[in-house]
């Protein structure tokens, strides 16, 4: 005849218990691969900055450090945090003609001040270089591209276009923008305007009514024109902040700037204003 000790059942159920809790202790610890699915982030932002000749090597240097402070910047860091997930994915995308568009920085989450400083390291110490012609359009296509399979899902898509000219190779523009913006993109423009309109080939006064009627769209869509080199900083924070943090309202940056939430209307200005000139004088 066989005893049933109810201190040893005791005994099985807890270490059964502990073993349980250690599994799950285990389990959590395990790094998602890709089979867990794409990461949930509050907003895939693609940085598509210019690299054409136009942009000479302080206007890149301007242009690079401007997106590096940003990141490290307090208000940068609190819209991040704010955000329903606490973290964003981006990628830096540079461009120059239609078959020129290289990614110096790959997706990388950012999801506190490690990593957003670990980007702004990367970023600063990244070589320059330059290149020819000005495709916007194929900047947009080649982050549309960028979006495919990139292991994140995020609650929002932007594209944000930094440049100093119109687009003067590749498809029109305008065909490129209205083709992402179907998909759900949003496209916000940084465009700069630190020369004379006479300073080089292909360079027009009003870059940032081009920029209004010919890049920008989407929901939320805005354009920041930057006119002095001291506002880099503080302009490609600000841009970067209302990407981020869904704002219902977007109020200027500061006095004088010109934050514009677009509705599509009939553009102010020849949106093949570059591929004409180009043509014109090249004849190609």
């Amino acid at each position: 005849m066989h005893y049933h000790s109810p201190h040893r059942a005791c005994w099985f159920r807890l270490i059964a218990a502990g073993s349980a809790i250690l599994f799950l202790v285990f389990a959590m610890t395990i790094p998602s691969t890709a089979k867990d699915g794409p990461v949930e982030v509050d907003v895939e932002l693609v940085l598509a900055v210019d690299i054409s000749y136009s942009m000479d090597p302080e206007e890149q240097r301007l242009q690079r450090e401007g997106y590096a402070q940003a990141f490290l910047s307090p208000s940068f860091l609190a819209a991040v945090k704010n955000g329903a997930y606490g973290r964003i994915a981006v990628v830096y995308l540079q461009w120059a003609s239609q078959t020129d568009q290289d990614v110096l920085l790959p997706w990388t989450l950012i999801d506190g001040a490690d990593s957003a400083r670990s980007v702004a390291d990367k970023l600063s110490g990244a070589p320059y270089r330059r290149a020819q012609r000005t495709s916007i359009s194929g900047a947009i296509d080649s982050a549309m591209k960028l979006f495919e399979g990139n292991g994140f899902h995020g609650m929002r898509r932007v594209i944000d276009v930094s440049g100093d000219g119109t687009n003067n190779s590749g498809r029109p523009v305008t065909i490129a923008r209205d083709e992402a913006i179907k998909h759900g993109v949003t496209i916000n423009g940084l465009p700069l305007l630190l020369r004379p309109s006479s300073w080089g080939f292909g360079d027009i006064s009003n870059l940032d009514v081009y920029y209004e009627d010919c890049v920008i769209g989407g929901v939320g869509a805005f354009s920041i024109p930057i006119r002095e080199p001291s506002q880099f900083s503080e302009a490609t924070r600000t841009k970067l902040v209302l990407e981020i943090a869904l704002a219902p309202v977007v109020k200027p940056w500061n006095e004088g700037a010109k934050v514009t939430l677009v509705q599509r209307r009939e553009p102010r200005v020849d949106c093949m204003v570059g591929e004409s000139l180009w043509r014109n004088r090249w004849g190609n």
